[in-house]
């Protein structure tokens, strides 16, 4: 027992440091994005920035309560943060709402990207190697080992670290790309068509009700692409060792 407790405080360190970059990327993109196209909103707010503190202020419940309560509970992070906008601006500019809609799950998929790199290279000098057993969801942090057999030193934590970038990051951007309210898939949409889906959508929207049930829909939509998603980022990260999966 004595040597599993550190153990998870060191796996909640890294979920926790992994989930929280994250977080700030999706939201420090959604910022930047907007203050380069015209609305200082979030930019006066301090949300232009990879420094989590200024996204921890204004969201407290989001970024650091439900994470923790969701990592003790299921063993992963989930949580939310939000970049404050100008609607009018929005209204003005809707292709530009558009681009910072879709700025956070870019984001994501970025960092992703880096997370996937890596661990291929990694893979390719030995220094990581696959796992003999893979639990595609309970196992998000672990679809790397290190090579040399040690499960609790530098290259584990390494392993782990990027693991969890690697499929928080892609599965924080597929929910995003969700066209329902208040995800940015429906700012896309509202965006690129503000005739037609835009009034639908803030129609949705200004149903508190309807956004609670958007929400729920949203999460079971999610739930039917996550698996598959996690799957096929397994068989990307071993090409030759999950092929069923």
């Amino acid at each position: 027992m004595t040597d599993l407790v550190p153990a998870h405080v060191a796996d909640l360190a890294i979920w926790y440091v992994v989930f929280l970059f994250s977080l700030t990327a999706h939201e420090g993109a959604h910022a930047l994005i907007a203050h380069l196209g015209g609305d200082d909103t979030a930019y006066r707010g301090g949300q232009v920035t990879l420094n989590p503190l200024p996204h921890m202020a204004r969201e407290p419940f989001g970024t650091l309560i439900v994470p923790l309560l969701t990592f003790v509970t299921a063993g992963w992070m989930m949580g939310w943060a939000s970049t404050p906008f100008d609607p009018s601006w929005g209204r003005r500019f809707p292709r530009r709402q558009a681009l910072m809609s879709l700025a956070g799950p870019a984001a994501n998929f970025t960092v992703a990207l880096v997370a996937f790199v890596l661990l291929r290279i990694l893979l390719a000098q030995g220094v990581l190697q696959p796992p003999l057993q893979v639990d595609i969801i309970g196992g998000l942090g672990h679809i790397v080992e290190p090579a040399s057999g040690n499960g609790s030193g530098p290259v584990a934590f390494l392993g782990m670290f990027l693991s969890v970038a690697l499929n928080l990051n892609v599965l924080l951007g597929l929910f995003n790309l969700l066209p329902i309210p208040p995800l940015d898939g429906a700012g896309i949409l509202e965006g690129l068509f503000p005739e037609s889906a835009g009034r639908l959508l803030n129609l949705l929207r200004s149903s508190p009700m309807i956004s609670i049930l958007s929400l729920l829909a949203a999460w079971k939509i999610f739930g039917w692409i996550a698996r598959p998603a996690l799957g096929g980022l397994l068989h990307l990260v071993h090409p030759s060792v999950y092929q069923s999966l």
